[in-house]
């Protein structure tokens, strides 16, 4: 007999920096892509949907298939038994940065992705801050040796986005094609087709 097969899993987590939008149409994108998310958010990541969106943290979660408590540390994806693709972490502050380069697992957010990384998964975190101390650049560098990937959303001007709902797309797509999932929401590269 052969094994059910089953949706492709991926744990995402907002966490109270600026740029909740980026995580709400990230589950969107995900919710249209038939795949399964399971959702994390921080206490201060309720504050910040609340503050920056119409969206409110009850809506958010309906958005996605499973949700957990930050401090459910037994919840199943605080296991590498726990099939799962990968993790992103959007938006990413710098508190959150710091826990997982330093593997402090001290909420489910920082848990799983110190999962994701022991178990060689995807973890993306689209980290929110601007300047960059040499602190947030130096846990950058460490996650990334770690094996995760540091994604800041950078706008691409090349599309001459005319709203910033096209440059939260952009940003989310980008983000999804890291595990190999196309959104077919925002202008891809083509060149400079004779300019």
């Amino acid at each position: 007999m052969s094994p059910t097969a089953r949706r492709q899993r991926i744990v995402v987590a907002l966490t109270g920096a600026t740029g909740a939008i980026l995580g709400i149409k990230a589950l969107i994108a995900l919710r249209k892509l038939n795949i399964e998310t399971h959702l994390i958010i921080s206490k201060w990541a309720e504050a910040t949907i609340k503050q920056e969106t119409d969206y409110t943290p009850s809506n958010v979660r309906a958005l996605a298939d499973h949700c957990y408590s930050p401090y459910d540390l037994a919840a199943p994806i605080a296991s590498g038994s726990f099939r799962v693709e990968g993790m992103i972490v959007v938006p990413c502050s710098m508190k959150t940065l710091s826990a997982i380069s330093s593997g402090f697992s001290e909420d489910l957010i920082s848990r799983a992705a110190d999962v994701m990384l022991k178990e060689r998964r995807k973890v993306v975190l689209v980290a929110r801050e601007t300047p960059l101390s040499h602190v947030h650049l130096k846990n950058m560098m460490d996650v990334t040796t770690s094996g995760g990937i540091v994604f800041p959303p950078v706008p691409a001007f090349y599309i001459r986005p005319s709203s910033m709902e096209e440059m939260v797309d952009q940003s989310v797509g980008r983000m999804l094609d890291i595990f190999d999932l196309d959104t077919g929401d925002f202008e891809r590269w083509t060149g400079l087709n004779g300019k």
